[in-house]
């Protein structure tokens, strides 16, 4: 008697963990940066210029420059993100490359994040610079620098989670630059409000103890924009089928035009 039917062997390789996803991208988009360094030359001179204008607007008053220097970081950390935003998605638009993108075989969410995480790192360093120019233009005292990055990265987080997605829904309109603050500054209002109240905790000391409230709305208003981003993305994903239907057919019928 023969033996019972062997099953097939399933030789495709195993579909690689969320996180190597998540990395591969982080890692792809840095690359980019890297090889092209002309782009973050020109948002650090970007955040350098908007930081001399604040100093040359206050004038030689020293208490004032270091009262509001917090809010001029992040004001400066704000208006430099719409540029940065805008151009996360310019390499695919421009090579059209956006389509190959998403049908690669990765989790929607994987690109996501690890494109968040991308513009996290560069908006992070955007506010680093403007932290070292404050250093030496407003006289800032950076006597807790460990707690100072942190709210760094959870402010820059939560500008960066929510202007990811709007930066992807608005990669093709001519009028980017134009729609996507208006898009996003009201969302990280929240954000930006905490981020500005305890970088100036830090900066200038906390004698009644706030700070630690105002990290906390820092974290949960990150989560909430997160779950909210997380939501719009599974919701995009859902209607990923069709859109790609309706983009399939409409490139055939330019091709037919192109044909006539």
């Amino acid at each position: 008697m023969s033996g019972p039917a062997s099953r097939p062997v399933d030789r495709r390789p195993p579909r690689p963990g969320a996180l190597a996803e998540i990395l591969f991208i982080l890692w792809k988009d840095l690359l980019i940066e890297w090889r092209g360094k002309a782009r973050v030359v020109a948002l650090a001179t970007y955040a350098l210029t908007w930081m001399l204008l604040f100093a040359f607007a206050i004038g030689p008053d020293n208490a004032a420059l270091q009262d509001h220097a917090a809010a001029y970081l992040w004001l400066t950390a704000l208006s430099a993100s719409t540029l940065l935003l805008a151009q996360s998605f310019q390499v695919e638009v421009e090579s059209g490359a956006l389509e190959g993108l998403l049908l690669v075989p990765l989790r929607p969410m994987a690109i996501f994040y690890g494109k968040a995480v991308s513009n996290t790192l560069m908006l992070v360093g955007i506010e680093i610079i403007g932290l070292f120019v404050g250093v030496v233009i407003f006289d800032m005292h950076l006597s807790q620098p460990g707690p100072l990055l942190a709210v760094l990265a959870l402010g820059g987080a939560g500008i960066a989670a929510p202007g990811t997605v709007y930066a992807a829904l608005t990669a093709r309109l001519s009028a980017q630059h134009v729609v996507l603050p208006v898009l996003l500054f009201p969302l990280v209002v929240p954000t930006t409000l905490a981020a500005v109240k305890a970088t100036s905790l830090l900066l200038h000391g906390d004698p009644m103890g706030d700070l630690s409230s105002w990290l906390q709305l820092l974290v949960l208003v990150d989560v909430e924009l997160s779950s909210t981003t997380r939501w719009m993305i599974l919701a995009l994903n859902q209607a990923f089928p069709t859109f790609m239907v309706w983009l399939v057919l409409k490139r055939i019928r330019s091709r037919r035009k192109k044909g006539r």
